[in-house]
């Protein structure tokens, strides 16, 4: 897997994961909170495969 998430979006897909995932064991809203587990996945492992079909990668380029 060739990573294709930079820094900035990388910092934005955890903390959006983490807030839905606390969110949900606070009680706050419904079990569709543990969706969150899948922008802290792509934010963990800086690979997103949604990105792959178009070709996108939000990483810095190499100089």
């Amino acid at each position: 897997m060739k990573a294709n998430v930079g820094a900035i979006d990388r910092i934005i897909r955890i903390c959006v994961g983490l807030g839905l995932i606390a969110a949900t064991l606070s009680g706050a809203i419904g079990s569709w909170g543990w969706l969150g587990i899948v922008p802290l996945a792509t934010g963990t492992f800086r690979f997103c495969p949604a990105y792959l079909p178009f070709g996108l990668s939000t990483c810095q380029r190499k100089k």
